[in-house]
């Protein structure tokens, strides 16, 4: 190949790979409600909680470590994806808050909490509109005169 020609494949291969990862990135966000993401997460999470109740049957203690990382593993994976489907629908700030704990608290404390959120999640539907907010209204203004 002559240098122009390697330019211009090289170039061709740039704008391909640009173009592919756009459409990836614009179709994704077209089918991915926070929802979606939350179940994605989940998915993780799921996989997490096996893994630890695995460790705990584990006879071999190598072994049963080994499990424990690889199921701390799965919970840090979920991490961002629950902190997009945070940021999408605010119903899910709790499951990416409990997740966010993991590098401090250890799972088997985090597992109910978890558990309970992702059932949220598995029993939603897509597109369906967020739960109702705990905040008040914010109070009347009174005249003072």
């Amino acid at each position: 190949m002559t240098a122009p020609t390697a330019r211009g494949t090289l170039r061709r291969g740039a704008v391909a790979g640009v173009v592919v990862l756009g459409l990836g990135f614009g179709l994704s966000a077209c089918g991915d409600s926070g929802t979606a993401l939350a179940k994605q997460a989940c998915a993780h999470v799921d996989r997490s909680v096996g893994l630890l109740k695995r460790s705990e049957q584990q006879s071999d203690a190598v072994e049963a470590a080994h499990l424990r990382q690889q199921a701390y593993i799965e919970l840090r994976n979920a991490l961002p994806i629950a902190a997009q489907a945070a940021y999408l629908d605010g119903q899910w700030q709790a499951l990416m808050t409990t997740l966010s704990e993991t590098n401090r608290v250890s799972e088997a404390t985090l597992t109910s909490a978890l558990s309970a959120q992702c059932s949220v999640a598995e029993r939603s539907t897509f597109n369906q509109p967020p739960p109702p907010s705990s905040i008040p209204p914010p109070a009347p203004l009174t005249s003072s005169r």
